[in-house]
């Protein structure tokens, strides 16, 4: 069967093209991609599609670079396409973004793309990736421990406003698609189709350099595999397959669970129902923390598994106040009621307590109601019927009871002071620094200059919905408790 005939069935079965398009085609000169221009030329009468041909020049191989641009022009205009392209000095902007020079590379191939097909007004990008690539990918993604998004491996269609690598490709009106036609053709039938069709392709003498993480997969690795099992190529193929589509479904049950879950979204913080987060299934919670971390930084690549696994184990049973920390300054925060993931540092305090603005004193009103910002109250009442095993057993960090005995005349909530000093209740008296118990408990740095303190008599009784002082505590000896409680809007 002509190849022609296998690749449009794919394309038909993916929905890669539709007719009329506007695609660019990456070329480098080499079978995969020179068959790849080939096999749409021929489509492009019957299907109505308008092609643009582009080539970037690496700046790695010197002459050789510039011969196979040279070739893909002269390709091009023997097709009577249109030609585009450029130079990039990769191993120049490795070294000053400290990138491998296979993943500049990458970068700067798919930036030149996204802006040649913004520039001709291209809806998607066709390169030339086959099946035996997919092979490779999905093996060196299992190599260095991915997880379902890396083992699904190369897609027949990528949308690139998601490409992580191509901020200048996010903005919301951007259509454009990475499309991989040849995704489902194995090697071996491209170069009998350049021999059938006479067709002449350059050589990358690159690819032999085992140094490179993928050649040596393809050279040495996959070899050796398949003198254990044959089949090893089709194996990983099939894995992807499978991957992919127990991959969608995940996406689709975490992006539900998300949408239901959320409470807000903030440019740099997103803030999610705790408790039902909690009740979710494992999978969906690291689903969830990978999807938060992408929407807040839309050029991360990827997460590693330790850092999502340490998130989700310290929100599943860390407690108020518990942080993680996620790639490219991001944190994970558990609130009262919910799971905060942000910028680190950025100021997003939890909306189940009361806070104050730093340096605030405000007089509490004993028995009676004292009024707070964002429409919280605290109530205090003055009782001698209490009992001792409810108080020690208060399940409500909003709540305290304080020994009458142990306030003055003048009461009031105010924010921490430089030199502040603390004796928590659990700890036999002991006086701490007030800075050192909260980072201690690890409560968000951002939280800190914002948490009321209920003070009187120069002495702090207690660090609202925390833990009073030692000295404020009910005994059995006390005779008059104040009960403070806060109740929000």
């Amino acid at each position: 069967m002509d190849l022609i005939s296998e690749v449009e069935a794919y394309i038909q079965r993916h929905q890669l093209i539709d007719p009329g398009s506007r695609v660019i085609v990456g070329v480098s000169g080499g079978p995969d991609s020179v068959t790849l221009l080939h096999l749409l030329h021929r489509m492009a009468d019957s299907r109505r599609l308008v092609l643009h041909v582009a080539h970037l020049n690496h700046s790695i191989r010197g002459e050789e670079a510039d011969q196979d641009a040279a070739f893909v022009a002269d390709l091009a205009g023997r097709m009577a396409l249109p030609f585009v392209t450029e130079t990039v000095d990769v191993p120049a902007l490795a070294e000053r973004q400290q990138l491998a020079l296979e993943e500049a590379a990458r970068r700067a191939r798919y930036t030149f793309l996204c802006r040649t097909a913004r520039q001709v007004g291209a809806q998607s990008i066709a390169v030339g990736h086959n099946a035996d690539d997919q092979a490779e990918t999905v093996l060196m993604h299992l190599l260095r421990g991915a997880g379902p998004a890396g083992l699904r491996g190369m897609l027949p269609a990528t949308g690139l406003g998601d490409y992580r690598l191509l901020p200048q490709c996010q903005s919301p009106e951007a259509d454009l698609v990475l499309i991989r036609p040849l995704l489902g053709t194995l090697r071996a039938d491209i170069e009998t189709y350049c021999q059938a069709q006479g067709l002449s392709t350059r050589f990358d003498r690159s690819n032999l350099d085992t140094t490179h993480f993928r050649n040596r997969l393809r050279h040495e690795v996959l070899p050796y595999l398949a003198e254990i099992n044959p089949g090893i190529s089709e194996r990983l193929r099939n894995l992807a397959e499978v991957v992919r589509a127990d991959y969608q479904l995940l996406q689709e049950l975490a992006a539900s669970a998300f949408d239901t879950l959320l409470i807000a979204s903030h440019p740099d913080a997103l803030v999610f129902h705790l408790a039902r987060w909690r009740e979710q299934p494992l999978g969906i919670q690291r689903a969830m923390v990978r999807r938060s971390a992408y929407q807040l930084r839309r050029t991360l690549r990827d997460i590693d598994f330790n850092h999502v696994d340490h998130a989700v184990e310290l929100v599943r049973r860390g407690q108020t106040g518990a942080q993680a920390i996620l790639p490219r300054n991001l944190e994970v925060i558990v609130g009262y009621t919910t799971l905060t993931i942000a910028q680190t540092g950025a100021l997003h305090l939890p909306s189940e307590r009361p806070w104050l603005d730093p340096g605030d004193v405000v007089p509490v009103a004993v028995p009676g109601i004292t009024p707070l910002p964002e429409d919280w109250i605290l109530y205090a009442e003055v009782t001698d019927q209490w009992g001792l095993d409810t108080i020690e057993q208060n399940p409500n960090p909003l709540a305290a009871w304080i020994d009458a005995d142990a306030l003055g005349e003048t009461i009031y909530l105010r924010t921490r002071q430089a030199g502040d000093r603390f004796r928590p209740q659990g700890m036999h008296g002991s006086e701490v620094r007030l800075s050192d118990f909260l980072i201690n408990i690890k409560l968000p740095r951002a939280w800190r200059d914002h948490l009321p303190l209920l003070e009187s008599r120069g002495r702090i009784l207690w660090v609202t919905g925390i833990r009073p002082a030692n000295e404020a505590r009910v005994r059995t000896t006390t005779e008059r408790v104040v009960c403070f409680r806060f109740r929000g809007p």
